[in-house]
């Protein structure tokens, strides 16, 4: 338990300064771009995502420690699945520019991987 509580004294605050950044970016744009995504339901899949990876990698690494490094590729293919059916509507839509919703989408997608990635290297490191 103490790992989860140590996960998420960084997470949380990593996750509402990200998305309070995103949001507000994205309503200073808002009159000039109109976004196919809104920034919560951008970071509502990331949340959710990061957390169940995040809980499946402790009881992994709890219950069969060798298998941990496997287990977070594993899981972060099945994300990147999981983005690409979350962006099927995006993909079939018409957007005029589709590189800003892509970004805005991709770029919190990256940075939740990349603090996904540290906290299961030192996950690997002390267990």
């Amino acid at each position: 338990m103490n790992k989860s509580v140590n996960f998420l004294k960084y997470f949380i605050p990593f996750s509402i300064v990200l998305f309070l950044t995103q949001f507000f970016v994205m309503q200073s744009l808002s009159e000039r771009i109109a976004f196919f995504y809104s920034a919560w339901s951008i970071y509502l899949f990331n949340i959710v995502t990061t957390i169940l990876i995040y809980l499946v990698l402790t009881y992994i690494n709890k219950n069969f420690s060798t298998y941990t490094g496997f287990t977070f590729l594993g899981l972060s293919f099945f994300k990147m699945m999981a983005a690409i059916v979350f962006l099927i509507p995006f993909i079939k839509s018409d957007v005029s520019d589709p590189i800003i919703d892509v970004s805005s989408f991709f770029i919190p997608y990256f940075l939740f991987l990349l603090f996904e990635t540290y906290f299961t290297i030192r996950l690997i490191n002390k267990g």
